[in-house]
């Protein structure tokens, strides 16, 4: 599974919840988008959560 390049956020675990209190496992899962930045001395294409991208961590090549 991809990892936010930016921020190295993943996937995390825990419990639904039923109303009658019942916990089974779960994951929950990164928002991660495929986009190409600018790095450098060129561009690469890099997987980054929606978080990262919204707080302007990186730039988006044109």
């Amino acid at each position: 599974m991809a990892v936010c390049s930016v921020c190295g956020k993943k996937r995390a675990s825990g419990n639904n919840v039923s109303h009658a209190n019942n916990k089974t496992k779960r994951v929950f899962m990164p928002n991660l988008q495929r986009v190409r930045i600018q790095a450098g001395h060129g561009t690469r294409r890099l997987h980054v959560c929606t978080r990262c991208l919204r707080s302007g961590k990186i730039k988006k090549a044109v």
